[in-house]
């Protein structure tokens, strides 16, 4: 068995600037790290809210794996699309009658077998099942099959990443977090040997309020009212995160975050 797995793990993309940078960049991360895994998380990859069939189709020929979240519902042509795609999670705490799926077990190229958890916080958020006992309920099903376990906790509260960060600690290879699109810096090993990082950022517009055109979003402070959101295409950034695992114990060896940012339009 290999003495390395590596994973690479890309915050939410934002519309087509998002998967534009996806496209940009990942090559760039693939020939620098090269992972023997790659999420990204699609939430918001259809036009800055929900997902597509076509697009998640687009997005599985990059990536091995898309996670999301709560706007993951806001196109209802992708409820057929899960039903299908196992590759394609939704939150595992979301009540069980939705399509689709809270977790995925990959098998590398090299034959090692990662599972990653998609899990929803409720700070802030919808009032769906306790994400800390869900997660305790879905390792009971995949610690026998591998050690390596990933977490994408779309979650808005920073203490609930925090505290999820610690419950799983020693138990998990990794708690991700997403959903607020801004990278913290505050990505580290956990001493049992859990990766963790409040938020990996995001894929998108450089220039724009968490991906959003600026002038859109301060219309919505300035007078309060509900305001049409479209994503920013002025320049391109994309935030991710490389973690090395050891793949016979599950524990985390390092996290690496990463910003690319290039000045370009596509208007």
């Amino acid at each position: 068995m290999p003495d390395k797995f590596g994973v690479l793990f890309i915050g939410d993309l934002i519309g087509r600037p998002g998967r534009r940078a996806l496209a940009r960049f990942l090559p760039e991360l693939r020939k620098k790290y090269q992972p023997d895994l790659v999420v990204a998380n699609a939430e918001n990859a259809a036009g800055g809210n929900g997902l597509t069939e076509e697009i998640g189709k687009e997005l599985l020929f990059q990536v091995d794996i898309l996670t999301s979240g709560n706007h993951i519902w806001d196109k209802k042509e992708v409820l057929s699309y899960m039903e299908k795609e196992n590759r394609l999670l939704r939150p595992a705490n979301y009540p069980a009658v939705n399509p689709g799926r809270g977790y995925y077990i990959f098998q590398s190229e090299k034959g090692i077998k990662a599972a990653v958890i998609n899990l929803q916080g409720r700070v802030f958020m919808e009032p769906i099942d306790c994400p800390f006992l869900t997660a305790d309920r879905l390792l009971g099903e995949i610690r026998p099959l591998t050690p390596i376990v990933i977490i994408d906790f779309h979650a808005e509260a920073t203490s609930e990443k925090q505290a999820l960060g610690w419950y799983l600690n020693g138990r998990v290879s990794a708690v991700i977090g997403t959903h607020t699109h801004i990278p913290t810096a505050d990505e580290r090993v956990l001493p049992g040997g859990t990766a963790y990082i409040t938020d990996v950022g995001m894929a998108g517009g450089r220039n724009s309020v968490i991906g959003m055109k600026p002038d859109q979003a301060l219309q919505r402070f300035l007078t309060g009212r509900p305001q049409r959101f479209e994503p920013a295409t002025d320049g391109l950034l994309l935030c991710a995160v490389f973690l090395v695992i050891d793949p016979g114990r599950g524990r985390a060896l390092s996290i690496q975050r990463e910003l690319l940012s290039e000045d370009q339009s596509e208007d």
